[in-house]
C-alpha cells in the first residue's frame, strides 16, 4: 500500500498493492495496521455503504455536520467516477479548496476524506459501484450539502452539465456562501 498526499490538508490517495496473474487480481482493500503505520491516523470504521449509479449520475456534494461528521474511505469497486472533495473546515489552511481525482476499477485507488469535507462524484462509465467506509453512523439530522455547481467553488466536473442526472435533493442544496458567509 502507498499513501499519496493531496493538495488538501489531511486528505490522501491510497494506492493498494495489486497482485495480478492469469486468474485476475487480488488486493487488500483495507488493512488497519498498514493504514495507521503509513498515515499516522487511527480510525475505527463503523459503517460501510455502497451505491450503484448509471452514466452521468452526480451525487453530492454531501457532508455530515458537527459531532456526527464522517471520515470516509471511498473507492470505485466497478466502473469509473470523477471524485470531488471540498475542505469545509474553517480552521484549515485549505478551507474552501477543491480536489478531484479519478477512481475506477483499473487504478483501484481509494480516497481518504477527513471529517469536515464535502464529497461528491459523477459516474463516467456505463455503471459504477461505489463503496464508502465511514467512521461515524449516518444521522439524517446532521446531513448537509452544497450545490454541485457552486460558483465560488467553480468545480469542473468534466462531464456535460445538461447530461447529468441529479436528484431533486441535490439540486436544492445551498451555495457555500449561504453556509459559511
Amino acid at each position: 500500500m502507498q499513501v499519496e498526499k493531496t493538495p488538501l490538508k489531511d486528505c490522501f490517495i491510497i494506492k493498494p498493492d495489486i497482485y495480478r496473474d492469469k486468474r485476475g487480481l487480488f488486493l487488500e482493500s483495507y488493512h488497519k495496521k498498514k493504514f495507521i503505520d503509513l498515515t499516522g491516523i487511527a480510525k475505527e470504521f463503523v459503517q460501510d455503504n455502497q451505491s450503484i449509479s448509471s452514466f452521468g449520475v452526480l451525487r453530492g456534494l454531501h457532508y455530515q455536520r458537527g459531532e456526527f461528521g464522517q471520515t470516509k474511505l471511498v473507492r470505485a469497486i466497478y466502473g469509473k467516477v470523477l471524485d470531488v472533495v471540498v475542505d469545509l473546515r474553517p480552521e484549515s489552511p485549505t478551507f474552501k479548496q477543491v480536489f478531484k481525482t479519478i477512481l475506477d476499477d483499473v487504478n483501484l485507488h481509494q480516497l481518504y476524506i477527513p471529517k469536515g469535507f464535502g464529497h461528491g462524484f459523477v459516474t463516467l462509465s456505463k455503471t459504477s459501484v461505489f463503496a464508502y467506509k465511514c467512521d461515524e453512523y449516518y444521522h439524517p439530522d446532521a446531513e448537509g450539502g452544497i450545490i454541485y455547481n457552486d460558483p465560488d467553488l467553480a468545480i469542473d466536473w468534466e462531464f456535460p452539465e445538461e447530461k447529468m442526472i441529479i436528484s431533486d435533493k441535490d439540486l436544492a442544496q445551498p451555495q457555500l456562501k449561504e453556509i459559511f458567509g
